[in-house]
């Protein structure tokens, strides 16, 4: 309590002159406002910020891809439940299952994809990401095609169970991954481009969903998503090398090595020297060393108690309720979204999934309004300040305008629904495309945010973050049929509604407050050197 009573005492100029954990000097005002390289890069070639553009690219790539095809997986099954509700194995004269019971589909998956990460996470902090990616990715290619092969609805549960858990990393250690490769100053950008995948692999299941089923039966939706899945498995393999890497100890020993040189040669000499010892390391980064699988760190309570840790920083809460609440929201319209438009007065039959085409629009203009916006506004804001400081909190005002138009479209779908009339089903669409708006806006926001204010801390930050949203979009999607059902859409979705925005309100103290808020919590982070 004395470090919070501390940093609320603190005048604003001595706030603004502070150098918090993610308090960054981005740019040298005495250098031709040069764009420094946050964090430092090492002479080691196997430092991912020291790699060629292509390889980062690959990751960025891979990542992406598996986001996308692990959400795919997940949610192409939304559109299709009218029709597996007739085309599901079952005993003769058993009544198929009800669509509540059908939704548990989804509820279990999504809630799987969250509480993963209490395993997944801790596992790649010590064993490292790439064989917890590489052996994720397995997991979810087999629980597929199990998938496809289930003969009953409990053996299908139980596969989307099993699936969840192994498209869970591409909620967390993903976005880790791509920001240990990238400097501050382009990571909102090349996280914006991964969460564009993300929401469009969503979307993208929704849409074709229904098709797929109706025209194939459902068990190709599973076998379609296959594809993909493998692919990103093998891309996995030959792409993505290991990406934990001790910085801190590395810039000790280069500190040490560059300290000898200058004691024997003059400064003219030290640079050949450097230069030559540099080329000469990164001759030995092979593509047969990037295959290598695995590091050991221990640390194996220390690791499993990390994510609860991350509770401690008021950043980790915001990000989570937003996810939570955004998606937990968009579940919810794609439960109940396909059962409205199957019903009269519409009778979309195979067509319900392209409730979605709204859903990919949002997506894009906010994927494509994220990445633009997102890394220039904090290099503007780094520019202005006298000392060249950028501070994660900089990003922050992007998501307000998303918040509120995800608040607004969570209400336009509820009621939408609730009077159903001709051409009332674009309001549906609209508000489904609201809503997917913020989902790509936000998220790559927040997630920046936790990428630059808790560094070494950010992928268990995550873990709360998928768990939150997991557990939000369980709750939406478990009881919001029946819900429906028995009080009609509007109250639902007026309920979600307005508990986004209440959490749109918390993210203005974070703003205002969130330096002072990480000079209090300093203490509690490793170095982020």
């Amino acid at each position: 309590m004395s470090r919070w009573r501390y940093a609320f005492s603190l005048s604003k100029a001595e706030v603004a002159e502070a150098e918090p954990p993610g308090t960054v000097r981005l740019i040298e005002h005495e250098n031709n406002d040069h764009i420094a390289l946050i964090p430092p890069p090492t002479l080691n070639p196997a430092d991912p910020l020291n790699w060629p553009r292509w390889r980062k690219y690959a990751v960025l790539l891979t990542m992406s891809f598996y986001a996308l095809a692990g959400t795919f997986a997940q949610a192409n099954i939304a559109s299709a439940l009218p029709i597996i509700m007739f085309q599901l194995p079952r005993a003769a004269n058993t009544p198929p299952p009800g669509y509540g019971e059908l939704s548990h589909l989804i509820a279990y998956n999504v809630l799987m994809i969250g509480l993963g990460n209490i395993i997944w996470v801790p596992c790649s902090n010590i064993f490292g990401r790439r064989p917890v990616l590489i052996l994720a990715l397995a997991v979810t290619v087999g629980a597929t095609i199990w998938c496809g092969k289930a003969d009953s609805f409990d053996s299908l549960l139980a596969a989307r169970i099993v699936q969840g858990f192994g498209i869970a990393p591409a909620d967390s250690v993903a976005p880790h991954v791509i920001g240990e490769c990238f400097f501050v100053h382009q990571r909102g950008r090349a996280i914006a481009f991964y969460s564009t995948f993300l929401s469009v692999g969503s979307i993208l299941g929704g849409l074709v969903g229904g098709y797929i089923a109706g025209n194939l039966g459902y068990r190709y939706l599973f076998w379609i998503a296959l594809a993909p899945l493998a692919f990103t498995l093998v891309a996995q393999i030959l792409f993505v090398p290991e990406t934990i890497f001790d910085r801190q100890g590395q810039m000790e020993q280069d500190q040490l090595q560059n300290t000898t040189i200058f004691e024997k040669a003059e400064v003219d000499t030290v640079e050949r020297v450097s230069d030559v010892s540099h080329s000469s390391e990164q001759e030995h980064f092979t593509f047969a060393r990037s295959l290598r699988v695995g590091v050991y760190r221990g640390h194996i309570v220390k690791n499993f108690l990390a994510p609860w840790k991350s509770l401690l920083f008021p950043g980790t809460w915001l990000v989570c309720l937003h996810y939570g609440g955004i998606l937990g929201g968009l579940v919810a319209t794609a439960t109940v979204g396909p059962q409205f438009l199957a019903a009269p007065p519409y009778l979309w039959g195979n067509n319900v999934g392209l409730i979605n085409v709204g859903g990919l629009v949002g997506v894009l203009i906010g994927g494509a309004s994220t990445y633009i916006i997102v890394d220039v506004l904090t290099k503007r804001y780094a520019k202005r300040d006298r000392t060249g400081l950028a501070e994660p909190e900089a990003r922050l005002p992007i998501m307000f305008p998303a918040l509120i138009i995800a608040t607004a479209g969570i209400w336009c779908f509820g009621f939408s629904a609730g009077n159903p009339g001709t051409g009332v089903w674009a309001g549906m669409v609209v508000g489904l495309g609201m809503i997917s708006y913020a989902l790509l806006s936000v998220p790559s926001v927040g997630f920046s945010y936790l990428i630059d204010s808790y560094g070494p801390l950010a992928a268990d930050a995550f873990v709360m973050t998928t768990i939150a949203r997991g557990v939000v979009s369980f709750a939406y999607s478990f009881f919001v049929s029946n819900w429906v059902m028995s009080a009609g859409p509007e109250i639902p979705f007026g309920v979600f509604g307005g508990i986004l925005g209440l959490f749109t309100i918390l993210t203005v103290p974070v703003w205002l407050f969130g330096k002072r808020m990480r000079i209090a919590t300093a203490g509690l982070l490793p170095s982020m050197a």
